[in-house]
């Protein structure tokens, strides 16, 4: 079994994507609130992406379980490029109209990747993480983006980054079978 749990909330003035901060004060205490639910599920190991939201959230959460967390980064959110941690009103004066949902598919954030890139990273990620972890109950941290990909990709639903088909709460758990 592999638990995907998105990141607590982080600052909702600011581009998320490969932004360098951590949790606010209120992701903080949703990860607290959420991590009794992973008790005695035999998880055996924690995954998570290197971008600081996700790492704090692990970390609260391999606090809790007495497990080590292994970082990998290739489950990090979209690159956004130059609009990771921009402040929004700043990002809609420089780049008005740049959102994830508005570009084309092989269309890039400035100095980040596609819709394209980012589906076939997260693609390749997800098909070699299963079976690095084979039949073991692990838990994986990441990002709301990465985990649309991948129920999509479980659910046999076309991905698009014009619809969030799996939209996923601040610090929310869910079940892949495997």
């Amino acid at each position: 079994m592999i638990y995907l749990m998105r990141h607590g909330a982080d600052p909702t003035d600011r581009y998320g994507g490969w932004s360098t901060y951590g949790l606010t004060e209120k992701g903080r205490e949703q990860v607290n609130n959420a991590k009794g639910f992973l008790r005695n599920k035999g998880i055996s190991q924690i995954y998570s992406s290197d971008l600081a939201r996700a790492k704090e959230t692990a970390e609260i959460v391999a606090k809790e379980l007495a497990l080590e967390v292994t970082y990998l980064p290739q489950f990090r959110e979209a690159n956004n490029g130059l609009l990771a941690g921009m402040l929004k009103t700043e990002a809609a004066e420089k780049y008005p109209g740049m959102y994830w949902n508005a570009l084309d598919w092989t269309e890039s954030w400035p100095e980040g990747e596609s819709p394209e890139q980012f589906f076939q990273r997260i693609q390749t990620a997800w098909q070699e993480f299963k079976c690095r972890v084979g039949e073991d109950n692990v838990l994986l941290v990441s990002h709301g983006g990465v985990m649309n990909i991948i129920l999509c990709l479980e659910n046999g639903i076309p991905y698009t980054n014009k619809e969030t088909r799996f939209p996923m709460k601040d610090a929310e758990i869910v079940q892949v079978n495997i």
